[in-house]
């Protein structure tokens, strides 16, 4: 994994424009962070498979352990329950809200605070998951997991993109979206143990997800503040002196100069949020927020969050279902190290273009072979199940070195830092407004829909291809604070947003010596 093999101290490293090192402090710094993204994954992976074990049904969702278990029950329609879907789901609604308050604590308190508030956040909700005596306490737990993934998922990827040397920044920032494979991985197999443990199996699991949360909280003592967010509070010296730290090296000026403009600018910007709309800002907030949704319409959360139901659909035993949906965790978790050493050297636009063309094959074939083969009361015949679980695998293996990271990569580093809070808000809010809305629907739409789901998310792969193609530029390589000059205002389409503002400062730049009467 080249992205995050430290460069000695003898020997140094090119940051776009500004000299750097890829140093231990920021290495460890950023593997610290990205336990943001072991938390997020992990209840990702935790909550699809305790919501297929007997014992938490019959505790809580008594009337879908009754229809899972009639003998001719419909195979599409075992798990449809609005309150079973709300229990997955009601964390993203949360974090929606949650994403918006760290959005203001990142830019007023920094990010190494908003990042151990998610820390503190999901412990709490961990605790209220696992000693929860009734469906209103499950919620509330998994309202405090939400507040402590929306803190999580903003913060993260912003730090690790401005502590990163720029040559190094996919990399490192794959990290968090790494972790989140591990902790859905880890998910898988704790909950395959745990589906054992009777009548309190669901809780070990549950429970297991303060585990991350602890490890966030202690490791974030040893982290370092960003520069930016120290320049930004004022706080220059100790900035630069970060700067050093974190580089490896002593001549920071150069990049630091470039930090304390951007501030600078970004001072001028009373509010942040009214920016955001400027027609300058309008290229970012688009792609970042089409990133969001695409993101959540390849179809990823169907099958990570209900990989253990899903295959039950489709025949599998109990067992067999939480043992598959470990096997595609694993795939899950190599190809996302395919995009850790890929992502600096090929690019992000290249990932996503030849990715959405695997996707779409691999959902195109699921489709057809589910809709040939399971029928409203049968059992898929064991051939055709395995070739469905290999697809499942090719499917998630593509969107593991693309889409997945590069959703949350391309909107923490293209941002101007006078709207950057706002704009990665957006993104982060979209993310978990569509991920809510997949996940509260997934099990109504799987029962209506039947195969054609698949189909239903192989179209909108389509639409993903000829976005990534036309639309998206790429920003590989490119220092964080130099996108707009660099990226934005050099695509062939989106350059038109510039075009006023450009005109505007060259009447600046001109007037001043233009003769008096020329100027009236």
């Amino acid at each position: 994994m080249p992205a995050v093999v430290v460069v000695s101290e003898a020997g140094g490293a090119t940051n776009g424009d500004f000299p750097a090192k890829l140093t231990k402090q920021v290495v460890i710094c950023s593997i610290i962070a990205a336990f943001g993204g072991l938390m997020f994954g992990y209840d990702i992976g935790i909550s699809g498979g305790v919501t297929s074990m007997d014992d938490f049904l019959l505790e809580f969702f008594p009337v879908v352990y009754s229809k899972k278990h009639l003998a001719k029950e419909n195979n599409y329609c075992k798990y449809d329950n609005q309150f079973l879907q709300l229990f997955t789901s009601s964390l993203y609604l949360a974090a929606i809200v949650a994403s918006f308050v760290a959005s203001i604590a990142c830019k007023k308190f920094g990010r190494k605070i908003t990042i151990q508030t998610a820390s503190v956040l999901f412990v709490i909700g961990s605790i209220l998951s696992t000693v929860a005596k009734n469906l209103g306490m499950l919620i509330a737990g998994r309202i405090c997991l939400g507040a402590g993934v929306g803190f999580g998922n903003l913060a993260v990827p912003l730090f690790i993109s401005e502590i990163a040397p720029t040559r190094y920044r996919g990399g490192l920032n794959i990290c968090f979206q790494l972790l989140i494979t591990v902790g859905i991985l880890c998910a898988n197999f704790v909950n395959y143990g745990t589906s054992r443990i009777h009548p309190y199996g669901w809780r070990v699991s549950l429970g297991g997800a303060a585990v991350p949360a602890l490890i966030l909280l202690i490791g974030s003592v040893i982290i370092k503040e960003t520069p930016t967010s120290l320049v930004e509070r004022g706080k220059k010296e100790a900035g630069k002196e970060t700067l050093k730290k974190i580089r490896g090296v002593e001549d920071v000026e150069k990049e630091f100069q470039s930090i304390v403009q951007a501030t600078e600018i970004a001072k001028q910007t009373k509010h942040s949020y009214k920016s955001l709309l400027k027609r300058s800002s309008r290229p970012q907030l688009v792609v970042s927020i089409l990133l969001q949704v695409f993101q959540q319409f390849t179809g990823i959360n169907v099958i990570m969050f209900y990989a253990p139901v899903l295959f039950q659909t489709m025949g599998f035993g109990s067992d067999a279902s939480l043992l598959s949906a470990a096997v595609t965790g694993s795939v899950n978790v190599v190809a996302t190290l395919v995009a850790n050493f890929l992502v600096d050297r090929v690019g992000r636009k290249k990932l996503l273009i030849e990715a959405a063309v695997q996707m779409l094959i691999a959902q195109s074939v699921i489709g057809t072979i589910i809709a040939s083969h399971l029928k409203t009361t049968n059992t898929m015949p064991p051939k055709f199940a395995g070739i469905v679980v290999i697809l499942i695998c090719v499917f998630v293996s593509g969107f593991a070195w693309s889409w997945g990271p590069l959703g949350w990569l391309i909107p923490s580093e293209i941002f101007p830092l006078e709207v950057r809070n706002a704009g990665f808000f957006s993104a982060v809010s979209t993310n978990m407004l569509f991920t809510f809305l997949i996940a509260q629907a997934f099990l109504t739409m799987l029962c209506h829909m039947r195969a054609g789901i698949f189909f239903f998310f192989a179209a909108w792969i389509v639409v993903m291809l000829l976005f990534a193609i036309f639309l998206l530029p790429e920003t590989k390589g490119i220092p964080i604070d130099e996108m707009t000059e660099r990226v934005w205002k050099k695509h062939w389409f989106w350059k038109k947003y510039y075009d006023d503002e450009d005109n505007g400062k060259e009447d600046q730049q001109v007037q001043p010596n233009k003769p008096e009467e020329e100027l009236i």
